[in-house]
């Protein structure tokens, strides 16, 4: 890797500290054998589980054993990391991610011990104060009791849980293995389109360029059309199969449930997108004469409306720059930025072989971990200050909660990381006397919305609908799912895009449909977010510390009621609006610069 930094070229304060975890590799090793041999003690507890202290024992057992699998686990990702080729970490991690589905396979049976205990006895033990770690644990378990069947139910569906995931796998497969991609001239040179040059491909200047790049990239995939379609339709199915399986009214409604987030989220989502679809078509036509071609279309989506308006920052630079723009949330949180840039939670530059892109993971016995692969651009200023988001919600949450309840879901995950972009990115626009950055930021503002809230709820939509078909009894075929898609995706960008029969194919490279139901998390994580950082800007009476409140909230409730108590209820159209006007306001601020 030619002009890349050997690891051993970068200063000790731009690494991160593994150390703090485990001194050196033979303390990991001693602990991983330690856990090794005590996976077999969860066994003693099998069919024992009908009485307060044997669950109370497990529990807690549970809990210490899992802190301490999740420290060996991050160690050994986070060194693997560091150099992707070292053989020694490679085989560390492939050892603890073996230990840990040992470990899954090993406590299998607690949660179906536990629900088949009577509700009463549920209600009794969620009341205990005793058990006050596992309240909502116990609560949940009470909720879903009336999801879980007879033991042999139960063991017939956990075997067809052995290759009901095999429809990602396929896809995967399909769109990693067997795609072949296809190759286009730029600038006389031939240029792969492969799934991580088609972005960049994307934003070419060129439309030429862009045009046959998006072409020849979907013709491969419409030349498996039928075979992905076919895919999709049987994970569909099988979604189905097991919503009627477990007597929900939906595949949606499962899947939600599972989080404890009510549907009617999922439903004022779309409701509330398609109501406001006007401002999106307004910033589309903006584009459309920014751009000053006589078609706008879908593959001119993503070409940088502004160029070369990078705040080419050092790394110390930019991380004081979002310290400051972080200041709104007031000292305890500055102190905390502080520590984790200063004391090892941060590992910052490309290094050979070093993991690509950006990440936050926590070790709940030692501190939350951040990779960056920082260059003097924009984009990675504000990736700093989003890791960072994430790693604080990790680190209020462990020290706040106990370890059964530390851990947030993805539900709201996106949530304070994504405050920390939205109140870096209005402090920089306050700030900011260049009009060509002042640009780049309004249209990073817009497009962060146009790409997390609008298309994501796209998808969302286009899921909901395909299931919907499926659930009332109709089959799924290339040409409909291809209608349904195109549709969807006409009415959300409006007149000014010229339509292509490619854009109505695009379902069949979305990875994330086969987690179903998923995508929506973003969607409710910007609109979060937003609403959020406005409220934080503009020194509404106590909101603040209702906001820390969230960061250490874990998982200790509903993350639905979490946000509820924050005054973000997303199963209302209130917070969507909020996110609308902002959106609204900045194409219009953008126009009049433009």
């Amino acid at each position: 890797m030619e002009g890349v930094l050997k690891r051993e070229q970068v200063g000790s304060k731009y690494k991160w500290k593994l150390e703090d975890m485990y001194a050196n590799d033979e303390l990991w090793e001693k602990e991983y054998k330690e856990l090794a041999d005590k996976l077999a003690e969860f066994s003693k507890y099998a069919g024992k589980l009908n009485n307060e202290k044997a669950i109370l024992d497990i529990l807690k057992f549970s809990d210490g054993y899992n802190n301490s699998l999740e420290q060996l686990f991050v160690y050994a990702f986070c060194r693997k990391d560091e150099n992707t080729t070292n053989d020694k970490y490679v085989t560390m991690y492939n050892k603890v991610a073996m230990l840990a589905n040992q470990a899954s396979t090993v406590t299998s049976f607690i949660n179906p011990e536990l629900s088949e205990l009577p509700k009463e006895k549920l209600e009794e033990i969620a009341a205990n104060p005793r058990f006050v770690d596992y309240n909502y644990m116990f609560k949940q378990l009470i909720k879903r009791k009336e999801h879980i069947l007879s033991k042999n139910e139960e063991k017939l569906l956990s075997m067809v849980g052995d290759f009901a995931g095999d429809f990602q796998d396929i896809f995967g497969m399909i769109d990693n293995a067997d795609f072949i991609p296809p190759e286009v001239q730029v600038e006389g040179k031939p240029v792969k389109v492969t799934h991580g040059t088609y972005g960049l491909l994307m934003q070419n200047k060129d439309k030429d360029v862009r045009a046959r790049a998006y072409k020849a990239y979907y013709a491969e995939y419409k030349k498996v059309l039928n075979t992905i379609g076919a895919n999709y339709y049987a994970n569909v199915k099988k979604d189905v199969f097991y919503a009627k399986a477990r007597k929900y009214n939906s595949y949606l409604e499962q899947a939600v449930s599972n989080e404890d987030v009510p549907v009617d989220v999922y439903n004022t989502l779309i409701a509330a997108v398609n109501d406001n679809l006007k401002a999106l078509h307004q910033y589309i036509e903006l584009r459309k004469r920014v751009l000053q071609n006589p078609e706008y279309n879908m593959y001119d989506m993503y070409v940088p409306l502004v160029e070369n308006a990078n705040l080419a920052l050092e790394y110390e630079e930019a991380a004081k720059l979002v310290k400051d723009g972080l200041k709104p949330l007031g000292e305890e949180y500055q102190q905390l930025l502080n520590r984790a840039i200063d004391t090892g939670w941060v590992d910052v530059y490309e290094t050979a072989n070093k993991r690509s892109g950006a990440y936050s993971i926590d070790a709940i016995k030692a501190h939350p971990y951040v990779l960056l692969n920082y260059t003097k651009t924009t984009h990675d200023v504000f990736t700093i200050a989003h890791e960072l988001g994430h790693a604080m919600h990790s680190y209020y949450s462990a020290k706040n909660q106990p370890a059964a309840k530390a851990r947030y879901e993805i539900f709201v995950a996106e949530v304070a990381s994504t405050v920390n972009e939205m109140l870096l990115l209005q402090y920089l626009l306050n700030n900011e006397k260049d009009q060509s950055i002042k640009k780049y930021l309004l249209s990073y503002r817009l497009d962060s919305i146009r790409t997390t809230l609008f298309r994501q709820t796209q998808f969302a939509e286009f899921e909901k609908k395909a299931h919907e078909i499926v659930e009332q009894g109709e089959p799924l075929t290339p040409k409909l799912l291809s209608t349904v898609y195109g549709d969807i995706n006409k009415r959300y960008y409006g007149e000014a895009v010229t339509y292509d029969d490619e854009i109505a194919t695009e379902w069949a490279r979305i990875p994330h449909f086969y987690r179903s139901f998923y995508v929506y998390k973003y969607a409710t994580g910007i609109t979060s977010a937003i609403d959020i950082s406005q409220r934080i800007l503009s020194g509404e009476k106590g909101f603040l510390e209702k906001y820390m409140n969230f960061l250490k909230a874990g998982g200790s409730k509903s993350p639905y009621e979490i946000m509820k108590d924050l005054g973000v209820d997303l199963a209302t159209p209130a917070p969507y609006q909020k996110t609308m006007e902002v959106f609204k306001t900045t194409v219009d601020e953008l126009e009049k610069l433009i």
